[in-house]
């Protein structure tokens, strides 16, 4: 017998974990994409089921050969054995007792011979107090469930294998005392606990903490086996609501209860198409328990885990929300751990602001914006880290606002055509909660929303003539000047429906509801404190790529061009706007770097050779949906409105943010030429 990691940390102190995933018969693809995350994540165990229903079914005994020696090779199993066959059960159901009681403890041995190398404990039945496992109705007293497990229990312990007894869901003490009266606590090495505190409504009632349950189930077991250790074999918490740092806290949270194991129910959330339980097919908390979605997308617990394990997950959970000073009156900026949100932060926290900054930190490396947000400026960053999906989780971060910048979004084209119902939660819904949140605290508050030039569609009515290194329109003002806020609005991608439904739902806030609000369509923003990625923010990408010495992929011809704005002059647009909102309530300005930063991807390029002193290594693809060949703000209204211009040119911008990256990327200076190189 061998199994991989089976020793046990002492109980409430250990930093191990496992997870839960139930494999359904014929998943091999779905297990071979499964498993390497959840061995990624830094997991010690894995528990599964083995069901004695479906191993007796066609194909299951196959199906059992391939899975159980696959997931025992690579990590320590705990295998559950439950449900009876129909065809051997007292009722008819799987959760029927056998008519003959030894059977179940046959098949168990058949198990252990067949299957026991791969894993050292073996876990006997799954919440057995539960009607939908158990049909206690049949068994009122469970005479029939002690003699059937304690049978099992006895002869797998005999045999050299640990038995655990299934967790009983709800807990109930008296149930399990009565184990222990009839003998199966004796002869068990371990217990199960269930417990989802913070998920189930029927759970509020009765929940008393982790301390009080885990303790009434230490003083159980101490009258019976003091040797029997305590195993927390289903915790989680259903991100339903979209609050995912609530689920990385619960995480954290049950990584340190009095118990010698800990197992996270569940690694990957239930395909929508899949029925749950009978009876709990609506109920949308089954299907949102993992630590990725059902389509193996990281939430953030996933992603912190595989960042850095338990000690990545307990530096951003413990970001804490200091309390305001009574009478304080904020700023809230949605997404502020972001690139855009930050820099605004950062210049209003200068000045002595109070600052809320309301971000899920769901981006890879927000969070270490947050984190120089509060180095510089202590107690007066207010963190709340939430989700704008999440209304009742984010209503009272708006109670005392004096004025809202939202710019908390998903913001990538290629992202919502791939996921447009969540990319329609986020912007869509995300806004409305935004904008109901500061209607309910009823303080009028101003709303300044980051929308986007997608809503003016892929601009396929613009005549272009292709140049050397650009497109160049045919129409003169549009050439001198840009594409103005008088364009029709024309959504195209499902982002661009999602920010223009947005968009529109802010303006519309100032006629219904009178609650001062502006919306900024912004072009392509760069500059320190970003993250750029392939699908967002492609000029931090390109720099990020070329500083690394790693190739570049281009969709479409990289003739498209972009009217590059730095996110200072963006913070000045953003704040100009705040300083005027009475006189520009209800208004809509496009913010670019105008036709003065107008360049095309390939010159950006050219440009990031010079700065790298290194040519580039590009590559091409297709064109991306709804890409737009030119498109350059016309940032008139901006500027003769409120007064504000572009003043950094693109060429000193760019080398602005390489030198940031440089230096807060890759460790100092040394990547970049002193002086600027002079082509031949």
């Amino acid at each position: 017998m061998s199994a991989a990691g089976s020793s046990s940390p002492r109980a409430g102190n250990h930093r191990s974990y496992g997870f839960v995933e139930w494999f359904r018969p014929g998943e091999f693809e779905r297990t071979e994409q499964i498993l390497p995350g959840i061995l990624a994540s830094g997991a010690s165990y894995l528990r599964t089921h083995l069901s004695w229903a479906e191993y007796l079914a066609s194909g299951g005994e196959e199906w059992f050969d391939w899975l159980l020696p696959k997931l025992g090779k690579e990590i320590d199993l705990l295998p559950c054995i439950h449900y009876t066959p129909p065809s051997l059960s007292r009722t008819g159901r799987s959760s029927g007792a056998p008519s003959d009681l030894k059977s179940y403890a046959d098949f168990v041995d058949h198990v252990l011979t067949r299957y026991g190398k791969h894993f050292s404990h073996i876990e006997l039945w799954n919440e057995p107090n539960n009607l939908l496992d158990w049909d206690w109705r049949e068994d009122s007293d469970f005479l029939l469930f002690c003699e059937m497990v304690g049978g099992a229990a006895y002869w797998a312990k005999h045999r050299g294998w640990k038995p655990v007894l299934g967790g009983p869901c709800p807990f109930d003490p008296y149930w399990l005392n009565l184990m222990g009266e009839r003998g199966v606590l004796g002869v068990v090495d371990a217990v199960g606990f269930h417990g989802f505190p913070g998920t189930w409504d029927s759970e509020n009632g009765t929940w008393g903490g982790w301390d009080m349950h885990l303790g009434e189930m230490r003083k159980i077991l101490d009258r019976y086996n003091r040797d029997a250790e305590v195993w927390v074999t289903e915790t989680g918490y259903s991100t339903w609501r979209s609050d995912e740092m609530e689920q990385a806290r619960r995480f954290t949270k049950a990584l340190h209860v009095p118990a010698d194991r800990m197992y996270w129910y569940s690694w990957c959330d239930v395909p929508p198409n899949v029925p749950v339980q009978e009876g709990l097919w609506f109920d949308p908390r089954h299907y949102h328990l993992g630590a990725v979605t059902h389509d193996y997308q990281p939430k953030l617990l996933a992603r912190l885990l595989m960042e850095g394990g338990v000690s990545r997950i307990e530096e951003v959970t413990q970001l804490a929300t200091p309390n305001l000073t009574a009478g304080a009156a904020p700023l809230v900026i949605t997404g502020g751990s972001g690139f855009i949100g930050s820099n605004i932060a950062d210049s209003f926290l200068q000045e002595g602001e109070d600052v809320v900054i309301l971000d899920n930190l769901g981006r890879p490396g927000v969070d270490q914006n947050l984190a120089w947000l509060m180095d510089r400026h202590g107690k007066r960053v207010h963190p709340v880290l939430a989700d704008v999906r999440d209304l009742r989780g984010i209503e009272a971060a708006f109670s005392d606002a004096k004025a809202v910048f939202h710019l908390a979004a998903q913001t990538a084209v290629t992202t919502s055509l791939a996921h447009p119902i969540d990319d329609f939660e986020a912007n869509a819904r995300g806004t409305i909660n935004v904008l109901e949140a500061v209607r309910k605290a009823g303080r009028n508050a101003p709303v300044i929303f980051a929308s986007t030039n997608k809503v003016y569609g892929a601009l396929e009515d613009l005549k272009m003539v292709e140049v050397e290194d650009r497109y160049i329109p045919i129409h003169e003002d549009v050439r001198s000047h840009g594409i103005g806020e008088d364009r029709p609005l024309d959504f195209c991608t499902p982002y661009g429906c999602s920010k223009g439904v947005a968009d529109q739902y802010v303006l519309d806030y100032a006629k219904s509801y009178s609650i001062p609000t502006a919306v900024l369509r912004m072009s392509c923003i760069y500059g320190p404190r970003q993250f750029g990625t392939e699908d967002q923010g492609w000029v931090a990408h390109f720099l990020i790529r070329a500083l690394s010495g790693e190739p570049i992929s281009i969709y479409g011809n990289g003739k498209q061009v972009r009217d590059i704005l730095h996110v200072d002059d963006a913070v000045a647009a953003y704040r100009a706007v705040l300083s005027n909102i009475e006189r520009v309530k209800g208004g809509v300005f496009n913010l670019g770097g105008g036709p003065l930063n107008a360049v095309s991807i390939v010159a950006v390029l050219s440009e990031i050779e010079i700065l790298t002193g290194h040519s580039l290594e590009t590559g091409f693809g297709d064109w991306r949906a709804g890409d737009q060949y030119y498109f350059v703000a016309d940032t008139r209204k901006l500027e003769q409105e409120l007064g504000w211009q572009a003043r950094i040119r693109w060429q000193s911008g760019l080398r602005h943010l390489a030198e940031w990256l440089a230096d807060n990327r890759f460790g100092g200076r040394p990547r970049l030429p002193e002086k600027r190189k002079v082509r031949a």
